[in-house]
């Protein structure tokens, strides 16, 4: 089995290591670009987070959220809009930034900002969408759909390899249990490891209850930071969580958005759990 291992970042960031043999990583950010000072207060905190917790970070924050429930919810600052605050938290924190795209045509302006590409889970079957974001030549987070098993991933990874991408990871964020409710599967963390790709775990959003609010979906944080350490637990290489410094006044995913004052000690306890599994 070929194992994937890169680095996340260009000139003037921060490299974070990622790979099946590498440390311990964290995603992390608000679900969108609520504004360019909002993204500032939230990266800076996770940079003095990273500092502290010696877990290397990876800036995520969403131009645009085409997915969300209801005509009515806001959707981000757009693509030109909110590049231009992704690249100016890049300048100013030096850490790796990485935003999701929804439509192929997006891929390569992206692609010139960013470090690394995230396809949302509903779209991670677009072959098209899959070819663009590997053409741009960054790392590539694709999400599993909540409707696939862990094996059917390998067709996901093997789009992104006939398009010339070895730079692939892959996140596992809970699966359909019904109407308004996901469960996670442990493991599938090692099922599509051994796709020699290194998973993640969406602490987060795999707390979510799609659609729950009839107009908006809801969810149950306060289950994060026990999902997240059984992830690192079964194996997971890395975590995403998305975090904000009023979650209750997040304009997206407002119920299972974690606190930022939750972070640093569920981060510390994760790396322990990280080192021993691996000893």
């Amino acid at each position: 089995m070929n194992k994937e291992k890169f680095k996340i970042g260009q000139s003037g960031t921060t490299n974070v290591q990622v790979g099946v043999d590498a440390p311990l990583f964290l995603i992390a950010g608000p679900c969108v670009i609520e504004s360019r000072q909002s993204c500032l207060d939230i990266a800076d905190r996770l940079l003095e987070i990273s500092e502290k917790s010696g877990v290397a970070m990876i800036f995520k924050a969403s131009f645009d959220k085409a997915n969300r429930s209801s005509i009515d919810s806001f959707r981000g600052p757009g693509l030109e809009k909110g590049l231009e605050i992704l690249a100016e938290v890049r300048q100013k924190t030096h850490l790796p930034i990485l935003t999701d795209v929804h439509e192929s045509g997006q891929a390569s302006a992206v692609g010139k900002v960013v470090d690394c590409i995230q396809v949302p889970a509903f779209l991670c079957r677009q072959t098209d969408l899959l070819c663009a974001c590997a053409q741009t030549g960054k790392p590539v987070n694709v999400k599993k759909g909540q409707f696939l098993s862990p094996e059917e991933m390998k067709n996901v990874v093997d789009k992104f390899r006939a398009c010339g991408s070895r730079k692939i990871m892959l996140t596992e964020r809970g699966t359909f249990f019904g109407y308004n409710r996901l469960v996670n599967d442990m493991t599938a963390i090692d099922i599509m490891k051994n796709l020699g790709c290194p998973v993640i775990f969406d602490a987060t959003h795999s707390t979510q209850q799609p659609g729950g609010l009839g107009n908006a979906s809801a969810g149950r944080r306060q289950m994060s930071p026990i999902l997240a350490k059984a992830a690192v637990a079964a194996g997971a290489n890395g975590l995403f969580i998305e975090t904000h410094t009023e979650p209750d006044k997040a304009k997206s995913d407002a119920a299972c958005i974690m606190p930022m004052d939750w972070l640093l000690d569920l981060l510390k306890v994760c790396k322990k759990i990280f080192e021993i599994v691996r000893e």
